[in-house]
């Protein structure tokens, strides 16, 4: 799913690192929230969306599976306040004949206007939610899929309780991001893996909204007992950097790691093709990853409020008006 050898947009992603978040007008970014919005993060609450998304079982890309776990996903945004656009379209990636339809999740949040405006939101934070097909296993994905969807779930409850700062925000729920076969070395065209954000990427492109982003956080295997995040090299060197000030403002620095490779994962389409500077908190350092024991038994509460506590630190500091 997430190759370890080097990708070939190592340069350019290097070549962004020099263009992270930055405020209008240039001003100066807070040194740290000015509300303490993070701390409303719940991790059991988390957990309850990740064993949700489990129950559906495997969830591969055009099954009635990933349909149902599409309905909760939806439902549970609504409920927080959040309109839900289907982001529909069709791709054949390799052993699918004639093609298959994906549907990537959009929410966006408003307190008045409904559905709420394509043009307030300044950062994106995303995840994917389909699993591998496997034919062999039972792969459920509590690791691998299920638990960035639970915490991004979570995000979604927690920025709603502060309208302004949702109203910035573009969650995004990622269908396609595992390969039939092997992922292409080719995140433009693919055709394998990271279709829905390859799709995602050249949409904002395509419409002009990539330039309104400042940046863009993918979670990514974010549940397991002890996380360390793995942050692959060429990431914005200011996102990085918030990131950890976000670890040692809440002590939570002994989850934040580095990786030795590039890693390829939906990050890498946002920022070849939206140009959008993004960083992917992963840990791949998970040795169940793609086998039938990633299962909910390998998760904790905490490490999913952990992670989601530092992302909310940071979109509340990054986006303070």
């Amino acid at each position: 799913m997430k190759p370890w050898r080097p990708v070939f947009v190592a340069l350019l992603a290097c070549t962004l690192s020099a263009c992270g978040p930055k405020s209008e007008q240039g001003k100066t970014l807070p040194s740290a929230p000015t509300t303490n919005l993070w701390k409303e993060f719940s991790g059991e609450r988390a957990m309850e969306d990740v064993r949700k998304q489990v129950e559906f079982g495997p969830r591969p890309s055009g099954t009635a599976a990933l349909e149902k776990a599409r309905g909760h996903i939806t439902e549970t945004l609504k409920a927080a306040g959040w309109d839900v656009e289907r982001q529909e379209f069709d791709a054949t990636p390799v052993l699918a004949e004639g093609g298959q339809k994906f549907v990537n999740l959009i929410a966006r949040f408003s307190a008045g206007k409904h559905p709420a405006p394509a043009n307030t939101q300044k950062a994106i934070v995303g995840s994917h939610y389909d699993t591998k097909r496997m034919l062999a296993v039972k792969f459920v994905g509590a690791n691998d899929g299920a638990s960035s969807t639970g915490a991004l779930l979570e995000l979604a409850r927690v920025l709603a309780k502060q309208p302004a700062l949702a109203e910035q925000v573009e969650l995004v729920f990622f269908d396609g991001e595992e390969a039939v076969v092997e992922f292409s070395p080719d995140p433009e065209n693919g055709p394998d893996g990271l279709v829905g954000s390859r799709n995602y990427a050249h949409e904002l492109r395509t419409s002009g909204r990539a330039a309104q982003f400042r940046f863009f956080i993918l979670l990514d295997m974010i549940g397991e007992k002890d996380v360390q995040l793995t942050i692959p090299p060429g990431c914005p060197q200011e996102l990085t950097e918030g990131i950890y000030a976000a670890g040692d403002a809440l002590g939570l620095r002994q989850h934040l790691g580095f990786h030795e490779g590039q890693i390829l994962d939906d990050h890498v389409p946002m920022q070849v093709i939206a140009r959008i500077p993004s960083i992917d908190l992963i840990d791949l350092k998970y040795e169940p990853w793609h086998t039938a024991g990633d299962t909910l038994d390998k998760l904790s509460p905490a490490s999913l409020e952990a992670i989601g506590r530092m992302t909310v630190w940071l979109l509340s500091r990054d986006l303070a008006k």
